[in-house]
């Protein structure tokens, strides 16, 4: 369910059931002459529109003022918005401690941008990352109270979280398209990988009568993109959503 088309007994019957709780995450970039400036936003979005059919989930409002930076083109009539991860992570911190205020305790940010490098990471999931973290402290503070892990109620932690019951789980960030899928499928920016991408979820981001209007090297294979292979990278995807939105 949209988060902000919910009614409170909705909220709180996923509260009660743990839903899942996505927040879509991403930039507005360059993304060639022929794709759309949301791309890597629009790519989290609609694949978890279709992972909506089959499970329940809380898609909250997705947030596209991430870390673009400048690396790929100049914004100057590109496009391309860059906000950088100290200003952030403390808006990232606020939301995720709200989210937790809420009742809610399986959040996670899903995003599609520099994620070639996310085990290192970059400055967009860093920050959320890192505000994760320091959301669930502030909270876990407010509602324990300071020594909360070295109460004896916490005894029982390093058992509990060798069986996967863990506190800090209860807000993670995870990349769109996981290590898995590496020479799977064609990992890229705005080349056949994320066109294809495009046309199989959301074709009126892509104009393929401005594929000639490219001169960058990364654009270069963008014209061999189908929603065909598209479609096979949203399988991948989605076995991958399937994994980490539990409940």
């Amino acid at each position: 369910m949209r988060y902000e088309l919910m009614l409170p007994h909705q909220i709180r019957k996923a509260i009660e059931e743990n839903w899942p709780v996505a927040l879509p995450l991403g930039v507005l970039e360059y993304h060639g002459e022929h794709m759309a400036v949301g791309m890597d936003t629009l790519a989290v979005i609609k694949t978890l529109e279709r992972f909506e059919r089959e499970r329940d989930i809380v898609i909250l409002p997705p947030f596209y003022y991430g870390a673009a930076s400048y690396a790929v083109a100049p914004p100057e009539g590109s496009g391309s918005v860059q906000v950088g991860g100290p200003v952030l992570a403390p808006f990232a911190e606020e939301l995720f401690y709200g989210l937790l205020r809420i009742g809610f305790r399986n959040i996670h940010a899903i995003i599609h941008h520099q994620t070639e490098n996310f085990v290192a990471g970059m400055p967009t999931d860093l920050a959320f990352k890192t505000a994760g973290r320091q959301a669930i402290f502030r909270f876990l503070e407010k509602e324990r109270g300071e020594g909360w892990w070295g109460s004896d109620k916490m005894a029982d932690y390093y058992s509990g979280h060798a069986a996967g019951e863990n506190v800090f789980n209860w807000v993670q960030v995870h990349p769109l398209m996981p290590a898995a899928m590496n020479g799977k499928y064609p990992f890229d920016h705005a080349g056949i990988g994320e066109t294809s991408l495009m046309l199989a979820l959301c074709p009126g981001a892509v104009d393929a009568g401005h594929f000639a209007d490219n001169t960058g090297w990364y654009t270069k294979s963008a014209p061999e993109a189908s929603a065909e292979l598209g479609q096979k990278g949203v399988e991948m995807i989605l076995d991958h959503l399937r994994g980490i939105l539990a409940r």
